[in-house]
C-alpha cells in the first residue's frame, strides 16, 4: 500500500492561493491514479480532483474548475493541488488518496488515503 502524506494548507483570504503537496512513498508511485478530496464539516468526503497514473488525464469538480489545477511529478513521487482564486465555501479538510492506475470518482475506489491537511478559507 503507498503511504501518503499531505502538506500545504493553511489560512488564506478570500482570492488568494494556496499549492497542496502529497508525498508518496511505500509503492511505485507511478502505477497509481491519484485524487484530491475535501470534506468540510457535516458533509460527505467529495472528489476535487483527479489525475490518471500518467497525467494524461485530469477531472476537476464543477465548483473548482478553472481555479484548482491538479499535477503530478512521477519522478519527485509527488502530486500537486494549486488552488487560485480561494473563496469560503472551499474551506474544509484536504485528502489526498491513491488509486491503481485510472482515475475513481468514488471515495470508496481509492486504497490509501493520506492524513489531510486543513485550508481555511476567511472572507
Amino acid at each position: 500500500q503507498v503511504q501518503l502524506v499531505e502538506s500545504g494548507g493553511g489560512l488564506v483570504q478570500t482570492g488568494g492561493s494556496l499549492r497542496l503537496s502529497c508525498a508518496a512513498s511505500g509503492r511505485t508511485f507511478r502505477n497509481y491514479g491519484m485524487g484530491w478530496f475535501r470534506q468540510a464539516p457535516g458533509k460527505e468526503r467529495a472528489l476535487v480532483a483527479a489525475i490518471n497514473w500518467s497525467g494524461g488525464i485530469k477531472y476537476y469538480a464543477d465548483s473548482v474548475k478553472g481555479r484548482f489545477t491538479i499535477s503530478r511529478d512521477n519522478a519527485k513521487t509527488t502530486v500537486y493541488l494549486q488552488m487560485n482564486s480561494l473563496k469560503p465555501e472551499d474551506t474544509a479538510v484536504y485528502y489526498c488518496a491513491a488509486s491503481p492506475y485510472n482515475i475513481k470518482y468514488s471515495a470508496a475506489d481509492y486504497e490509501s488515503w493520506g492524513q489531510g491537511t486543513q485550508v481555511t478559507v476567511s472572507s
